[in-house]
């Protein structure tokens, strides 16, 4: 009696052994671990002088001080009033990268940094005010992340220079099933669309033309091969969780009749 029910319970050991492998996977270090290249005490000096140029359709917002308080009236139109808060009027780069700005009229913005932007209205304001002081920046700073990380979604950017690496942190890194050797960066500007791989394991990522973001660039991260295996095997799985139920309830009863 007591040899039979061993026996049985041998039997039985396989098929949990089976169950325990198939239902469960594991990831390999190479596949998570970024910057892998970087040797230890290396140094990378960041020569990049990148700035963010003027789009299509970027929102703008310009203001112009200077010691002369009326004679820089005509230059900074407001909204609002009355019973309502009073704001600056913003602008909008039009299909033809123009804004219209009072006085000056029709300002080319398009693929300038706001730098260029700010020398640009020193130069015309000139004429009409000693020693302006230019502001501009650009509202519709945003990016948005998508795929494989804790927290998808569209970021409002503060400032106006972002890192692809700041980026993902905001939306709370890549969970353990995004591919971290492939990750997308959608970049639109004007109508042309570009798409640019990059390797999150490799320092090369930092000489990536888009290692700094721009307004409204897209990333994605995609599933990595263990995120892909597991939604193929997710019918299997539940079927083989179920199988293996009924196997092992069954030879339970079995063993305890005997």
């Amino acid at each position: 009696m007591n040899i039979s029910l061993s026996k049985k319970k041998v039997s039985l050991l396989p098929l949990l052994l089976l169950f325990c492998f198939f239902v469960t996977s594991c990831v390999s270090k190479k596949n998570v671990v970024y910057f892998q290249t970087a040797k230890d005490f290396e140094t990378i000096v960041d020569t990049d002088t990148f700035a963010p140029k003027f789009k299509v359709n970027d929102i703008v917002s310009i203001f112009v001080s200077t010691f002369d308080l009326e004679a820089v009236k005509p230059f900074n139109l407001y909204r609002g009033g009355g019973n309502q808060s009073v704001e600056l009027v913003d602008y909008l780069v039009d299909i033809d990268g123009n804004i219209d700005y009072p006085v000056l009229g029709k300002i080319k913005l398009l693929g300038l940094t706001v730098e260029e932007a700010k020398e640009l209205f020193k130069e015309k304001l000139s004429i009409y005010l000693n020693d302006p002081i230019i502001n501009i920046r650009i509202l519709n700073f945003r990016i948005s992340v998508l795929g494989q990380v804790n927290s998808p979604g569209r970021y409002e950017i503060s400032g106006e220079r972002i890192t692809l690496l700041e980026a993902i942190a905001m939306a709370g890194d890549l969970d353990i099933k995004g591919q971290r050797k492939n990750v997308l960066v959608i970049r639109d500007f004007n109508g042309t669309k570009t798409y640019t791989r990059v390797d999150l394991t490799n320092k090369e990522l930092f000489n990536s033309p888009v290692y700094y973001l721009t307004q409204n660039d897209i990333v994605y991260i995609e599933p990595n091969r263990s995120a892909k295996s597991d939604s193929f095997l997710d019918g299997r799985v539940n079927t083989a969780i179920s199988i293996a139920s009924i196997i092992i309830t069954s030879s339970i009863i079995l063993l305890t009749r005997n």
